[in-house]
């Protein structure tokens, strides 16, 4: 008799019982057998990052200009053209320069010329051969005032040339140490854009349907009745000349404000919110499945003090004893939920010139009430001090952003407590630009600057940039620390750049014309679903995407070696 009539035979000879007890044993064994096998199987493979999926971002705002040249002011679209467009140089995710159209680059050794050499191969979006005369085409446009870009302060006197098709000569016909940060801009396809009269610039559809060079390709855009922008989508660019990304499709998702995305997120919606308020974090209720990526910036925030509009912001030692009673660390810990790190001077954790003992000051109530005493601020029975007649009363204004109302707030209360008087106002960004910015019409102004990954203090710091439109919102400076600062500029020995800043903020630090209060984290939300986001430091907020072809969804299993 065989095995398989044996085995057939089986059941016949089992009582009812004994057929239930047979077949859950064979049950168990098949399951254990499974269970092994799927083991072994995942023990000896890995999971790798494989091609398909879709991801979506929630975004609180309107897309306008999908064009690197216009979208510095517009986070949507700094995002968007972020993965449409390509520059000569990107930022890696530690915030490194690191080549991206062109494969290399030399510089003279005067200083004042770069050559870059370009990869071959690479094509625009809908075919054409991408080439140094789009690189020198998009200059001229920058440098063109006609064209209106907030990034032509940057290319002013400067001069491209392309010897050749894979070859772009840039003059800046004087030494500038921090120039290559510049080169990140995106390139504009001159075969569409040089039929675009100047008038047309900012209006014409390829600002809503760009063709770039980058990782993706516009798609399609969705809009409700009234012409709002709803959903814009995006595609993989399988010709990319960095590797076709792995994630097969973008999508944005268009919100009217930031509840509303974080309420589309927590719906599972969307897979991620870009710039989430960190006094929203507790809003997320899907925690589980949620990856909290709290990014460093080179961003700011600081009280900027107007010493012509305040008698009293005009005495040292005002100045002096607010600064110690400025308790940062409560106001990190209250406004930004501890997503923040103290700053006490305008350059950064990691730049060239950072010293973290520089200015840093301990907080210290009854330090700055005897600094007060001393100099003559008596305290009167109203609980305010005065000298002279007057009282230490203090103009606060900032923007209506609920972080910035927040912390003038914190403020408020903090130099209270040790006799002064303070009034808060909050206006909209542009009534601050142009009715307290602009005329320089402030006592003191909370307020944050942008740095780049060179910490250039020129365009914040300079004396040349008091008035508007520049952008030294305090009136700080005089020969001897634009002497620090233009040296610095021309200098490319990183040590002595970093002596000549960490000399220009001794000066800065002792004659105090700005109270430095933190640099936030940005803080980024993701589905879990979503791999290969690496970056973990931010020049900007559309950075994050600059390793977007790395990122995946889907994944296979391979064998280990």
């Amino acid at each position: 008799m065989s095995f398989l009539q044996i085995w057939n035979n089986i059941p016949k000879v089992l009582t009812a019982k004994e057929k239930i007890f047979f077949y859950l044993l064979i049950f168990i064994f098949s399951a254990s057998l499974a269970g092994w096998a799927i083991s072994f199987y995942y023990s000896k493979t890995s999971a790798v990052a494989n091609y398909g999926g879709e991801y979506i971002e929630g975004m609180a705002g309107q897309p306008a200009h999908i064009n690197p040249l216009l979208s510095m002011s517009n986070d949507a679209d700094a995002d968007i053209s972020q993965l449409v467009y390509s520059g000569l140089l990107k930022y890696d995710n530690d915030g490194k320069l690191i080549p991206d159209l062109a494969e290399s680059y030399d510089i003279s050794d005067d200083k004042t010329t770069y050559t870059f050499h370009l990869k071959n191969g690479i094509s625009w979006h809908d075919g054409v051969p991408f080439s140094a005369d789009d690189v020198v085409f998009t200059i001229n446009l920058l440098s063109d005032p006609s064209y209106k870009s907030p990034l032509r302060s940057r290319w002013q006197g400067v001069e491209a040339s392309a010897p050749d098709s894979a070859t772009v000569t840039i003059n800046t016909h004087t030494p500038y140490s921090g120039f290559l940060q510049n080169a990140t801009f995106g390139v504009l396809p001159k075969h569409l854009w040089e039929t675009i009269q100047k008038d047309n610039f900012a209006l014409t559809q390829l600002n809503l349907e760009p063709i770039g060079t980058g990782p993706y390709k516009y798609n399609s855009t969705q809009k409700d009745s009234k012409g709002n922008v709803i959903s814009y989508k995006l595609v993989a660019n399988p010709n990319y000349f960095l590797g076709k990304p792995y994630i097969s499709k973008v999508d944005f998702n268009f919100y009217e404000d930031e509840a509303s995305a974080l309420s589309a997120f927590n719906r599972k919606e969307v897979m991620g919110i870009g710039g989430l308020s960190p006094q929203n974090i507790p809003e997320i209720k899907v925690m589980k499945s949620t990856q909290l990526n709290r990014l460093m910036t080179t961003r700011y925030f600081a009280l900027f003090l107007n010493q012509t509009k305040s008698i009293p912001l005009s005495d040292d030692r005002v100045r002096e004893a607010l600064n110690l009673a400025t308790d940062r660390q409560e106001i990190i810990g209250e406004v930004l939920g501890g997503n923040g790190q103290p700053v006490y001077s305008p350059i950064l954790p990691g730049m060239i010139g950072y010293d973290q003992d520089l200015g840093k000051v301990d907080y210290d109530t009854a330090k700055a009430n005897s600094v007060l005493d001393d100099a003559g601020w008596k305290m009167g029975d109203n609980g305010i001090r005065n000298k002279d007649g007057n009282d230490l009363k203090i103009s606060l204004v900032t923007t209506d952003w609920e972080e910035l109302m927040k912390t003038a707030d914190v403020i408020k209360d903090q130099w209270e407590k040790i006799g002064a008087e303070v009034t808060v106002s909050s206006y909209s960004i542009s009534d601050i630009q142009q009715n307290y910015i602009r005329p320089r019409e402030y006592e003191a102004l909370l307020f944050g600057q942008v740095l780049g990954s060179d910490p250039d203090p020129y365009s914040f710091w300079h004396s040349s940039q008091k008035k508007d439109p520049g952008l030294n919102l305090s009136m700080f400076g005089d020969s001897s620390t634009d002497q620090l600062i233009e040296a610095a500029r021309t200098e490319f020995d990183t040590q002595k750049r970093a002596d000549d800043y960490v000399q220009f903020q001794k000066k800065l630090i002792e004659e105090l014309p700005a109270i430095f209060l933190y640099t936030p984290s940005y803080i980024y939300p993701m589905n879990k679903q979503v791999r290969g986001m690496e970056v973990s430091d931010l020049i900007s907020p559309s950075k994050r995407f600059s390793n977007i072809n790395n990122w995946y969804i889907s994944t296979r299993r391979i064998w280990k070696k």
